[in-house]
Protein backbone atom coordinates (compact mmCIF):
# COMPACT_ATOMS: atom_id res chain seq x y z
CA UNK A 1 0.00 0.00 0.00
CA UNK A 2 1.47 3.44 -0.74
CA UNK A 3 1.29 5.76 1.79
CA UNK A 4 2.43 9.47 2.14
CA UNK A 5 4.51 10.61 5.10
CA UNK A 6 6.20 13.33 6.56
CA UNK A 7 9.97 13.10 7.53
CA UNK A 8 12.46 15.79 9.14
CA UNK A 9 14.31 16.88 6.27
CA UNK A 10 16.30 19.26 8.67
CA UNK A 11 17.38 20.76 11.95
CA UNK A 12 16.62 24.73 12.23
CA UNK A 13 19.78 24.70 15.28
CA UNK A 14 18.70 25.61 18.83
CA UNK A 15 18.83 29.36 17.93
CA UNK A 16 17.27 28.96 14.63
CA UNK A 17 13.47 29.59 13.71
CA UNK A 18 11.82 26.69 12.02
CA UNK A 19 10.88 27.05 8.00
CA UNK A 20 8.73 24.46 6.02
CA UNK A 21 11.80 23.06 4.78
CA UNK A 22 12.73 21.39 7.62
CA UNK A 23 9.92 18.94 6.73
CA UNK A 24 9.70 16.79 3.87
CA UNK A 25 6.87 14.86 2.39
CA UNK A 26 8.03 11.35 0.74
CA UNK A 27 5.66 8.68 -0.32
CA UNK A 28 6.35 5.07 1.33
CA UNK A 29 5.14 1.53 1.32
CA UNK A 30 3.30 -0.21 4.32
CA UNK A 31 2.83 -3.84 4.77
CA UNK A 32 -0.90 -4.65 4.42
CA UNK A 33 -0.40 -8.50 6.11
CA UNK A 34 -0.64 -7.15 10.02
CA UNK A 35 1.08 -9.18 12.48
CA UNK A 36 -0.94 -10.69 15.71
CA UNK A 37 -2.03 -7.72 17.90
CA UNK A 38 -1.25 -4.91 14.96
CA UNK A 39 -3.95 -2.85 13.06
CA UNK A 40 -4.20 -1.15 10.27
CA UNK A 41 -4.98 2.93 10.85
CA UNK A 42 -6.35 6.11 8.78
CA UNK A 43 -5.65 9.67 9.70
CA UNK A 44 -8.24 11.79 9.95
CA UNK A 45 -6.53 15.06 12.10
CA UNK A 46 -3.23 15.66 13.18
CA UNK A 47 -2.15 18.33 15.97
CA UNK A 48 0.99 20.59 15.75
CA UNK A 49 1.66 21.85 18.77
CA UNK A 50 4.47 24.37 20.49
CA UNK A 51 6.32 21.58 22.55
CA UNK A 52 7.19 20.40 19.02
CA UNK A 53 9.81 23.19 18.66
CA UNK A 54 12.10 21.44 21.07
CA UNK A 55 11.50 18.41 19.24
CA UNK A 56 13.36 19.69 16.19
CA UNK A 57 16.60 19.99 18.22
CA UNK A 58 19.36 17.02 18.59
CA UNK A 59 18.78 17.58 22.28
CA UNK A 60 15.06 18.34 23.46
CA UNK A 61 16.37 19.70 27.21
CA UNK A 62 13.45 17.50 28.48
CA UNK A 63 13.77 13.51 30.10
CA UNK A 64 10.58 12.93 29.33
CA UNK A 65 10.55 14.29 24.88
CA UNK A 66 12.86 12.29 22.83
CA UNK A 67 13.81 14.23 19.56
CA UNK A 68 12.86 13.54 16.08
CA UNK A 69 15.30 11.57 13.89
CA UNK A 70 16.86 13.26 10.52
CA UNK A 71 14.57 11.35 7.78
CA UNK A 72 12.58 9.78 9.97
CA UNK A 73 8.99 9.83 10.28
CA UNK A 74 7.62 12.73 12.63
CA UNK A 75 4.65 12.16 15.10
CA UNK A 76 2.26 13.79 17.67
CA UNK A 77 -0.74 13.90 18.70
CA UNK A 78 -3.44 12.04 16.00
CA UNK A 79 -6.93 11.03 15.58
CA UNK A 80 -8.31 8.12 13.15
CA UNK A 81 -10.01 5.39 12.61
CA UNK A 82 -9.06 1.56 12.25
CA UNK A 83 -9.43 -0.30 9.21
CA UNK A 84 -8.11 -3.67 9.59
CA UNK A 85 -7.26 -5.10 13.17
CA UNK A 86 -5.61 -7.95 14.30
CA UNK A 87 -6.10 -6.74 18.04
CA UNK A 88 -8.90 -7.99 20.22
CA UNK A 89 -9.47 -5.25 21.51
CA UNK A 90 -10.12 -2.79 18.66
CA UNK A 91 -12.65 -3.60 15.58
CA UNK A 92 -12.76 -1.71 12.52
CA UNK A 93 -14.57 1.26 12.46
CA UNK A 94 -13.22 2.39 15.92
CA UNK A 95 -11.87 5.97 16.02
CA UNK A 96 -8.47 6.01 18.63
CA UNK A 97 -5.79 7.94 19.52
CA UNK A 98 -2.37 8.25 20.52
CA UNK A 99 0.22 10.96 21.61
CA UNK A 100 2.80 9.60 18.90
CA UNK A 101 0.52 9.35 15.67
CA UNK A 102 2.76 9.30 12.60
CA UNK A 103 2.80 12.30 10.38
CA UNK A 104 1.40 9.58 7.85
CA UNK A 105 -2.05 8.79 5.66
CA UNK A 106 -1.78 5.67 6.68
CA UNK A 107 0.09 3.39 9.30
CA UNK A 108 0.51 -0.30 10.94
CA UNK A 109 0.88 0.03 14.76
CA UNK A 110 0.02 -2.25 17.99
CA UNK A 111 -3.59 -1.70 18.71
CA UNK A 112 -1.92 -1.49 22.39
CA UNK A 113 -0.47 2.18 21.43
CA UNK A 114 -3.90 3.51 20.80
CA UNK A 115 -6.91 4.63 22.95
CA UNK A 116 -10.30 3.85 21.68
CA UNK A 117 -12.49 7.16 21.55
CA UNK A 118 -16.38 7.82 22.03
CA UNK A 119 -17.45 10.35 19.22
CA UNK A 120 -20.50 10.97 21.27
CA UNK A 121 -18.27 13.16 23.72
CA UNK A 122 -17.76 15.80 21.65
CA UNK A 123 -20.85 15.31 18.69
CA UNK A 124 -19.05 13.19 16.72
CA UNK A 125 -16.41 16.74 16.19
CA UNK A 126 -13.17 14.20 16.25
CA UNK A 127 -10.72 17.27 15.60
CA UNK A 128 -12.04 18.07 19.44
CA UNK A 129 -9.96 15.53 21.08
CA UNK A 130 -6.79 17.01 20.04
CA UNK A 131 -7.60 20.28 21.35
CA UNK A 132 -10.61 21.26 24.05
CA UNK A 133 -11.48 17.57 24.84
CA UNK A 134 -8.06 16.35 24.46
CA UNK A 135 -4.48 17.09 25.87
CA UNK A 136 -5.02 20.65 25.28
CA UNK A 137 -7.81 21.25 27.47
CA UNK A 138 -6.41 18.36 30.35
CA UNK A 139 -3.52 21.08 30.49
CA UNK A 140 -5.51 24.32 30.52
CA UNK A 141 -8.32 22.65 33.51
CA UNK A 142 -5.59 20.73 35.10
CA UNK A 143 -3.27 23.68 35.55
CA UNK A 144 -5.87 26.21 36.46
CA UNK A 145 -7.65 23.50 39.10
CA UNK A 146 -3.51 22.60 40.68
CA UNK A 147 -2.03 25.61 40.57
CA UNK A 148 -3.92 28.35 39.97
CA UNK A 149 -6.06 28.61 43.18
CA UNK A 150 -9.02 29.75 41.90
CA UNK A 151 -12.18 30.43 44.67
CA UNK A 152 -15.61 31.07 43.43
CA UNK A 153 -16.51 34.09 45.31
CA UNK A 154 -12.81 35.66 45.97
CA UNK A 155 -13.30 38.33 43.16
CA UNK A 156 -10.09 36.50 41.62
CA UNK A 157 -8.22 38.64 38.15
CA UNK A 158 -7.23 36.23 35.68
CA UNK A 159 -4.53 37.04 33.11
CA UNK A 160 -4.17 34.51 29.83
CA UNK A 161 -1.03 35.06 27.58
CA UNK A 162 -1.34 33.53 24.64
CA UNK A 163 -5.07 33.88 25.05
CA UNK A 164 -5.75 32.87 21.58
CA UNK A 165 -3.69 30.10 21.05
CA UNK A 166 -5.03 26.51 21.71
CA UNK A 167 -4.34 26.19 25.50
CA UNK A 168 -5.24 30.09 26.25
CA UNK A 169 -8.30 30.49 24.53
CA UNK A 170 -9.57 27.00 26.58
CA UNK A 171 -8.06 28.42 29.63
CA UNK A 172 -9.39 31.71 29.67
CA UNK A 173 -12.84 30.02 29.57
CA UNK A 174 -12.18 27.43 32.25
CA UNK A 175 -10.84 30.70 34.64
CA UNK A 176 -14.30 32.33 34.16
CA UNK A 177 -16.60 29.16 35.07
CA UNK A 178 -14.96 28.35 38.08
CA UNK A 179 -14.85 31.90 39.33
CA UNK A 180 -12.66 34.60 38.14
CA UNK A 181 -14.81 37.99 37.60
CA UNK A 182 -12.25 39.37 35.54
CA UNK A 183 -10.61 37.53 32.66
CA UNK A 184 -8.01 39.39 30.34
CA UNK A 185 -6.40 37.60 27.28
CA UNK A 186 -3.13 38.91 25.73
CA UNK A 187 -2.88 38.04 22.24
CA UNK A 188 -1.22 39.66 19.08
CA UNK A 189 -4.24 40.99 16.68
CA UNK A 190 -7.03 43.11 16.54
CA UNK A 191 -9.43 40.21 15.34
CA UNK A 192 -7.85 37.69 17.89
CA UNK A 193 -8.86 40.44 21.05
CA UNK A 194 -12.46 40.40 18.86
CA UNK A 195 -12.59 36.66 19.06
CA UNK A 196 -11.41 36.23 22.83
CA UNK A 197 -14.16 39.05 24.15
CA UNK A 198 -16.92 38.52 21.40
CA UNK A 199 -16.58 34.96 20.88
CA UNK A 200 -15.64 33.19 24.08
CA UNK A 201 -16.43 36.13 26.82
CA UNK A 202 -13.33 37.48 28.16
CA UNK A 203 -13.84 40.30 29.85
CA UNK A 204 -10.93 42.08 28.01
CA UNK A 205 -8.36 41.62 25.75
CA UNK A 206 -4.70 43.18 25.20
CA UNK A 207 -3.01 43.42 21.86
CA UNK A 208 0.83 43.53 22.22
CA UNK A 209 1.84 44.33 19.06
CA UNK A 210 -0.13 47.76 19.20
CA UNK A 211 -1.10 48.46 22.69
CA UNK A 212 0.98 49.80 25.97
CA UNK A 213 1.03 46.29 27.52
CA UNK A 214 1.78 47.64 30.84
CA UNK A 215 -0.77 50.63 30.44
CA UNK A 216 -3.74 48.58 28.70
CA UNK A 217 -3.16 45.77 31.48
CA UNK A 218 -3.68 48.31 34.54
CA UNK A 219 -6.39 49.46 32.89
CA UNK A 220 -8.32 45.95 32.24
CA UNK A 221 -7.25 44.67 35.79
CA UNK A 222 -7.71 48.01 37.83
CA UNK A 223 -7.20 45.53 41.21
CA UNK A 224 -3.55 43.37 40.23
CA UNK A 225 -3.38 40.11 38.90
CA UNK A 226 -4.47 37.43 40.97
CA UNK A 227 -3.65 34.72 38.75
CA UNK A 228 -1.77 34.16 35.85
CA UNK A 229 -1.94 31.63 33.12
CA UNK A 230 1.88 31.78 31.52
CA UNK A 231 1.46 30.36 27.84
CA UNK A 232 4.56 32.64 26.57
CA UNK A 233 6.97 33.72 28.99
CA UNK A 234 9.53 36.58 27.70
CA UNK A 235 8.67 40.23 28.21
CA UNK A 236 5.14 40.19 28.70
CA UNK A 237 5.13 37.80 30.98
CA UNK A 238 7.51 40.28 33.53
CA UNK A 239 5.10 42.74 32.37
CA UNK A 240 2.13 40.77 34.08
CA UNK A 241 3.93 39.52 37.10
CA UNK A 242 4.89 43.39 37.65
CA UNK A 243 1.29 43.41 38.22
CA UNK A 244 0.36 40.75 40.33
CA UNK A 245 -0.85 40.89 43.88
CA UNK A 246 0.77 39.41 46.77
CA UNK A 247 0.04 35.73 47.65
CA UNK A 248 -0.89 35.29 43.59
CA UNK A 249 -0.40 32.45 41.34
CA UNK A 250 1.54 32.10 38.19
CA UNK A 251 -0.11 28.65 36.22
CA UNK A 252 3.58 27.80 34.18
CA UNK A 253 2.25 26.39 30.72
CA UNK A 254 4.30 27.48 28.09
CA UNK A 255 7.03 29.88 27.21
CA UNK A 256 6.82 30.02 23.13
CA UNK A 257 8.10 33.30 22.96
CA UNK A 258 12.05 31.83 24.14
CA UNK A 259 11.55 28.16 22.27
CA UNK A 260 13.75 29.24 19.39
CA UNK A 261 16.64 30.47 21.60
CA UNK A 262 19.00 27.78 23.27
CA UNK A 263 17.91 28.35 26.67
CA UNK A 264 16.81 25.52 29.64
CA UNK A 265 13.40 25.06 30.39
CA UNK A 266 11.27 26.96 31.99
CA UNK A 267 14.03 30.03 30.84
CA UNK A 268 15.84 32.17 33.01
CA UNK A 269 13.77 35.55 34.62
CA UNK A 270 15.40 38.66 35.02
CA UNK A 271 16.71 39.24 38.63
CA UNK A 272 13.53 41.74 38.78
CA UNK A 273 10.93 39.53 38.01
CA UNK A 274 12.34 36.77 40.62
CA UNK A 275 12.28 40.02 43.23
CA UNK A 276 8.97 40.83 42.86
CA UNK A 277 8.06 37.12 43.26
CA UNK A 278 10.01 36.45 46.29
CA UNK A 279 9.00 39.97 48.10
CA UNK A 280 4.84 39.50 47.09
CA UNK A 281 5.35 35.85 47.96
CA UNK A 282 3.74 34.79 44.06
CA UNK A 283 3.82 30.90 43.55
CA UNK A 284 5.09 30.35 39.81
CA UNK A 285 5.70 25.95 39.59
CA UNK A 286 6.65 24.23 36.42
CA UNK A 287 3.21 22.10 35.47
CA UNK A 288 2.88 19.34 33.48
CA UNK A 289 -0.52 17.57 32.76
CA UNK A 290 1.81 14.04 32.61
CA UNK A 291 1.94 14.64 36.38
CA UNK A 292 -1.71 14.48 37.30
CA UNK A 293 -2.83 11.17 34.48
CA UNK A 294 -5.03 9.84 37.70
CA UNK A 295 -7.46 12.86 37.25
CA UNK A 296 -7.71 12.94 33.56
CA UNK A 297 -10.88 10.70 33.38
CA UNK A 298 -12.38 13.18 35.21
CA UNK A 299 -11.20 16.38 33.61
CA UNK A 300 -11.99 15.19 29.60
CA UNK A 301 -15.77 14.12 30.76
CA UNK A 302 -15.66 17.64 32.45
CA UNK A 303 -14.64 19.16 29.45
CA UNK A 304 -17.00 17.09 27.22
CA UNK A 305 -20.14 18.30 29.11
CA UNK A 306 -18.74 22.03 28.61
CA UNK A 307 -18.39 21.65 25.00
CA UNK A 308 -21.44 20.22 24.61
CA UNK A 309 -23.57 22.47 26.00
CA UNK A 310 -21.72 25.49 24.40
CA UNK A 311 -20.08 26.50 27.86
CA UNK A 312 -16.80 26.20 26.54
CA UNK A 313 -16.38 27.50 22.93
CA UNK A 314 -13.50 25.87 20.48
CA UNK A 315 -11.49 27.95 18.22
CA UNK A 316 -9.90 25.83 15.65
CA UNK A 317 -7.58 26.85 12.66
CA UNK A 318 -7.65 23.76 9.76
CA UNK A 319 -5.65 23.52 6.99
CA UNK A 320 -5.92 20.22 4.79
CA UNK A 321 -3.34 18.26 3.48
CA UNK A 322 -0.61 16.18 4.81
CA UNK A 323 1.89 18.29 2.26
CA UNK A 324 0.80 21.11 4.79
CA UNK A 325 2.49 19.93 7.78
CA UNK A 326 5.47 22.13 8.10
CA UNK A 327 3.93 25.39 6.46
CA UNK A 328 1.37 25.08 9.02
CA UNK A 329 3.28 23.82 12.26
CA UNK A 330 6.07 27.42 11.16
CA UNK A 331 2.69 29.50 10.96
CA UNK A 332 1.36 28.40 14.43
CA UNK A 333 4.98 28.80 15.92
CA UNK A 334 4.25 32.88 14.92
CA UNK A 335 1.04 32.54 15.88
CA UNK A 336 -0.94 32.24 12.77
CA UNK A 337 -3.48 30.06 14.49
CA UNK A 338 -6.30 31.33 16.40
CA UNK A 339 -7.83 28.30 18.47
CA UNK A 340 -5.90 24.98 17.94
CA UNK A 341 -3.83 24.45 14.95
CA UNK A 342 -5.24 21.47 13.22
CA UNK A 343 -4.36 19.06 9.88
CA UNK A 344 -7.14 17.66 8.16
CA UNK A 345 -6.16 14.54 6.27
CA UNK A 346 -9.47 12.84 5.76
CA UNK A 347 -13.06 12.56 7.27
Amino acid sequence: MQVQRVVLNSRPGKNGVPVPENFRLEETTLPLDLKEGEVLVRTFYLSVDPYMRCRLNEDTGAEYLTPWGLSECVDGGGVGVVESSRCGALSEGDVVTSFNWSWQTHDVVKGSVLQKLDPQLVDGRLSYFLGAVGITGLTALLGIREKGHVTKGANQTMVVSGAAGACGSIAGQIGRLDGCVKVVGVCGSAEKCRALVEDLGFSAAVDYRQDDVPARLRECCPDGVDVYFDNVGGPISDTVIAQMNHGSHVILCGQISQYNKDVPYPPPLSEETQEVLRSKSITRERFMVLNYMEKTEAALLQLSQWVKSGQIKVLETVVSGIENMGVAFCSMMKGGNVGKQIIKLSE
